[in-house]
């Protein structure tokens, strides 16, 4: 009678096996985190270095301007080492940006910082939505929504972590650099999980292109759902304040709504999407964030106002990862192209916004958002590749 024995090396190589299916959603993730610890941040590096609004705003527009900059490079990095070493190189470059951001001595080098932060971050973007975009292709199944639900877990709590090392007191740079150290080990890890996808490249292939017909549409779906997300977040909580009178601790409440209902949504997209299709979910969606965003603007106290910037990010979450899921199906070429006007869209809105609300009021600017979320609805209903 012999005993079985079990080989520690073949347990090694089955826990790696597992962690293959968590790979990509860590990545998601990963980015989330790191968005969230550089804004829960942003108070603390401002006080550092004498930040006045203006500084601080062009601060801001630099990592902007960064990440929309970035896409043509996101899909030459694509192109020529595939979506996997894309993602590695990309997440190496953005956590060391991170660490500048945290170390910044003043704000030339700040302003540099930021910027390769939103190149690094728009590269990064566009190599886990390929790889996810691969990975729904070979589930046969959609799992995108799932996926960025995955970045709203990384936001949530790479927000609540910075609030408690805030709190008990630590300097952003050396916060920012024990995250960077936690997530570049979990980076090597994903990296090494993940399916090599480098295949060779056609000569005079192109690796960038504006999109164009269908794509154009999905890229125009996207920089509006972009706008919406980018007002929701810079002029829910200021609405607040100027409509209602909300303290500080009541005002961030209608993008906490926003969010956390965007991520409840996300949970359940993919299954709404394999019921009624992609083109019906997210008209739907759209239509359903016009009302929230009207319920808003008409209401006449705080709760239902919260209530209605709520519902909006109910509506609005499946644009990105169906829209990312679409055009990745066509390469990392189509995705990036798409992802270009979508994150314009995110760069361009909540400054626009600004200035409709100098010269109209907050109430009509917030009105033409969710005018935008019914030509949202819309374009999707003629958007073919919306599938």
């Amino acid at each position: 009678m012999t005993q079985k024995i079990d080989i520690p090396g073949n347990a090694v190589v089955s826990a790696g096996r597992r962690f293959q299916r968590y790979a990509i959603p860590c990545l998601f993730v990963l980015l989330g985190m790191v968005y969230a610890s550089w804004t829960a941040r942003i108070p603390s590096i401002r006080d550092a270095l004498h930040l006045n609004p203006a500084t601080l705003g062009a601060v801001l527009l630099c990592g902007g301007i960064g990440s929309v900059l970035s896409f043509p490079l996101a899909a030459w990095l694509n192109a020529h080492y595939g979506a996997r070493r894309s993602a590695l190189y990309a997440g190496v470059g953005l956590l060391i940006a991170l660490l500048c951001l945290g170390f910044a001595p003043n704000l030339p080098s700040l302003l540099l910082a930021m910027a390769i932060v939103g190149i690094g971050s728009g590269c990064f973007d566009v190599a886990i939505n390929a790889l996810g975009a691969a990975a729904e292709q070979r589930a046969g199944r959609s799992i995108m929504s799932l996926l960025h639900a995955w970045f709203c877990v990384g936001t949530f709590c790479g927000a609540l972590l910075a609030g408690a090392i805030a709190g008990v007191g630590v300097a952003p740079g050396w916060h920012l650099l024990a995250l960077a150290l936690l997530l570049a080990a979990l980076l090597h890890r994903c990296y090494r999980n993940l399916p090599n996808d480098r295949v060779p490249r056609l000569r005079g292939e192109r690796w960038f292109v504006i999109p164009h017909g269908s794509l154009l549409m999905l890229g125009m779906i996207a920089f509006c759902g972009a706008i919406v997300e980018g007002s929701m977040a810079e002029w829910s909580g200021v609405y607040l304040k100027d409509a209602f009178g909300a303290g500080n601790g009541i005002a961030p409440l209608a993008f906490a709504g926003f969010t956390g209902m965007m991520l409840l949504a996300r949970l359940i997209g993919d299954r709404l999407k394999e019921y009624a299709g992609a083109r019906r979910v997210v008209g739907f969606g759209a239509l359903l964030a016009a009302v929230g965003i009207f319920v808003a603007v008409g209401a006449g106290a705080v709760m239902p106002a919260i209530a209605g910037f709520t519902l909006a990010g109910a509506g609005v979450a499946m644009v990105f990862p169906f829209v990312f899921s679409a055009a990745g199906r066509h390469g990392a070429t189509a995705l990036a192209g798409v992802a270009t006007l979508g994150y314009s869209g995110g760069l361009i809105g909540p400054p626009a916004l600004g200035f409709l609300a100098q010269g109209w009021g907050l109430h009509a600017a917030l009105g033409f958002v969710g005018i935008l979320c019914v030509g949202v609805a819309l374009v999707a209903s003629r958007a073919k590749w919306l599938t």
